[in-house]
């Protein structure tokens, strides 16, 4: 909880902060990676800050921690938490690492804010990010420990035992730990990091969803292929697609994320687009695997039937439900395809049962609108959750107030 006198000055000075925090997180970073070049060679997404994607998602994170620290004062917003713990948590984010963060973002804030910038006023956004930075490490501390592993030690080496290609631009890696020793426990829907070593000499690491039931021996994620664009976009997936193969040694983080299924026997929706379908498709494996008895509805979009990784596990999968039932939509059917179920997802032909719980996952604007019917539909904001490859751009909404 902010003391009073911060949560004032927070509060006054919210507007103002908040219409430069653009600004703000663009001039940190450039400071961070000046001061710090291997962070943005070894931890941070290049393609991201290239894109500025990343200081979007850091600028939606710190301007909703801020809010809901002066409008719900006492609550700690720990949905918000939790997601940046556990993606910090995969890349081996250490407590020594928030000194380093406050030294550039609080110059940034001097910078950008000028004048306005009193001691007053940087006391108190001090304290909004030790409360931010601290509840993160706390966090971020009980993952590692859950993982058996030190604070930032989160990486192993694994063996490629075999390379499936799914669809002309979808590779799945089946994995085991090289060292023999049991694979980490994880739950679906959770994802991991993969490291890997450029050209130029630099250990860029991106998450991938597992799609593996929880208990799998080998474990298997699956990649799409990126197509370039502004900066040095799809520099992991080509390098997996291209340079990695059955036998060769993969450095993988411990498994993280907190979009999984509560275990309780509710019906559920699972909307996927694209390669969003892989943690939809653990999901799946968990479902069947535990007799799970509620509805099931299975949803998808995506560009065609031959661009659809995961298909033929999705459509084995449902049927193995005792209440499961597939709903997939194509941009560009082949065949004789339904008219109905060409173009973007449309729910409104679907059943919704009482009380379900909506799981997302694919580009940002298929989880708006799927979300956007669910609550047409009197779903609950707190049943619907999402998850998210790359930075948060929820975050950024100001109409989203729950995730």
């Amino acid at each position: 909880m902010l003391s009073q006198k911060s949560a004032e000055t927070v509060r006054a000075t919210l507007p103002a902060v908040g219409e430069a925090i653009g600004t703000i997180t663009e001039l940190f970073y450039r400071k961070l990676f000046t001061a710090h070049p291997e962070l943005l060679r070894n931890m941070f997404n290049r393609a991201n800050q290239a894109a500025g994607t990343q200081r979007q998602a850091l600028a939606g994170a710190i301007a909703a921690f801020a809010t809901a620290l002066v409008e719900r004062p006492g609550t700690r917003p720990d949905a918000l938490l939790s997601r940046i713990a556990h993606k910090h948590a995969s890349l081996g984010v250490s407590a020594a690492q928030y000194p380093v963060v406050h030294r550039h973002l609080s110059a940034a804030i001097a910078e950008v804010l000028g004048d306005a910038a009193t001691e007053e006023v940087t006391a108190a956004w001090d304290e909004v990010y030790w409360l931010m930075a601290n509840a993160l490490t706390e966090i971020e501390r009980r993952l590692y420990a859950e993982q058996g592993v030190l604070a930032g030690g989160t990486w192993r080496q694994w063996e490629v035992v075999e390379r499936v290609r799914e669809t002309a631009d979808v590779a799945t890696f089946r994995i085991r730990p090289a060292d023999g020793r049991p694979a980490p426990a994880f739950k679906a829907g959770q994802y991991v990091s993969v490291q890997v070593e450029l050209a130029d000499g630099a250990r860029q690491i991106r998450q991938y969803s597992l799609t593996n039931a929880p208990g799998a021996t080998v474990r298997s994620f699956s990649v799409k292929r990126e197509a370039a664009g502004e900066g040095p976009a799809g520099e992991v997936s080509g390098h997996l697609h291209d340079h990695v193969h059955e036998g060769d040694e993969l450095t993988v983080s411990a498994p993280y994320g907190d979009v999984v299924l509560d275990g309780t026997d509710t019906p559920l929706l699972l909307a996927s687009a694209g390669i969003g379908c892989t943690p939809m498709v653990a999901m799946l494996e968990e479902l069947t695997a535990r007799g799970h008895q509620a509805p099931v509805i299975a949803v998808h979009a995506d560009r065609s039937p031959a661009d659809h990784a995961l298909r033929e596990d999705q459509e084995r999968l449902v049927t193995k439900l005792a209440r499961g039932t597939a709903h997939t939509w194509y941009e560009r059917p082949e065949g004789d395809w339904p008219a109905e179920r060409t173009g973007r997802a449309d729910l409104s032909g679907i059943e919704i049962p009482d009380g379900v719980r909506a799981y997302l996952c694919g580009p940002m604007p298929f989880m708006r609108s799927v979300r956007a019917q669910l609550l047409e539909r009197g779903v609950h904001p707190s049943a619907i959750h999402y998850e998210v490859f790359g930075p948060d751009l929820w975050l950024t909404r100001d109409d989203d107030e729950d995730h």
